[in-house]
């Protein structure tokens, strides 16, 4: 569960994106949806200029954008249409032109994913670490289960996502949202984008993104809401996971995140 991927510097009109881990394709990726960007949605992400590799690790060279990352509180309601207005953007880049850069599916896609958090979750994790092991205990156990039959809706590739919606991947200038971070990128679906958006840790905890309103501003269709629906579920899996303790968000995040974590997954799970 590798989560420090690159180094980042800067010069007055550029960053250069140093990969120190690049094993699932990331300067591709990143390069290739920066490229189809650049040319159906241009202003959305950073230009790309160049690449190449520093001292054998590769080197992806951006277009330096300026304004703020967003913080860890809830977006005001000007930030919250402009992100949407990009997000839509984003999807509506036809799926041709991401096709014929070599795009393929995002990392831990809808047809990935459920497969991948199987895997994760049939080692043996020392949970007596955790504040409270019951609580965790009874939300793995309810992963597990779900995981053997989720009945998630059947995997659809509509749009080009971003994947990593990390608030401090989305840019503002005071007038507009612009994305950040490609790494992870590829073809997807809306409706798995904003599950995997909305139950980001860094922005659910924060209330960083409300997920009725986003769906709203995107433009989800009532069948895209119910499909986003079952998708947080399957996130929240993964946030679960990524919070058990030998893995990396167990030891980044306060005591006590991962059995508010197995709360919340319960509460999907069990909910509407």
């Amino acid at each position: 569960m590798q989560t420090h991927t690159h180094d980042l510097t800067f010069t007055e009109d550029e960053v250069h994106k140093r990969f120190v881990s690049w094993e699932a394709g990331e300067p591709d990726r990143e390069w290739r949806c920066l490229t189809v960007l650049a040319n159906h949605a241009p202003g959305l992400a950073p230009k790309p200029i160049r690449r190449g590799t520093t001292e054998g690790r590769p080197v992806v060279v951006m277009e330096r954008l300026h304004g703020d990352v967003l913080g860890r509180e809830p977006l005001t309601e000007q930030q919250m249409v402009s992100l949407g207005q990009a997000l839509r953007r984003l999807y509506d880049v036809p799926l041709a032109a991401a096709g014929a850069v070599g795009l393929t599916e995002r990392r831990y896609g809808a047809t990935e994913l459920p497969g991948t958090l199987r895997h994760w979750l049939a080692d043996e994790y020392d949970l007596e670490r955790c504040q409270e092991p019951g609580r965790v205990a009874n939300a793995l156990g309810a992963a597990r289960e779900w995981l053997q039959a989720p009945g998630l809706p059947e995997p659809r590739v509509r749009a080009l996502g971003i994947a990593d919606l990390n608030p401090a991947n989305v840019l503002w200038d005071g007038e507009r949202c612009r994305l950040l971070d490609f790494e992870d990128g590829g073809l997807s679906d809306p409706a798995y984008e904003l599950a995997d958006h909305t139950e980001h840790l860094a922005a659910r905890l924060a209330g960083v993104y409300d997920a009725a309103t986003l769906a709203d501003v995107v433009g989800l269709t009532a069948d895209d809401r119910k499909r986003m629906h079952a998708y947080r579920s399957l996130w929240a899996v993964f946030w679960l996971a990524m919070l058990l303790p030998g893995n990396g968000g167990f030891h980044r995040n306060p005591a006590g995140t991962t059995e508010a974590q197995a709360d919340h997954l319960l509460a999907l799970l069990h909910g509407p």
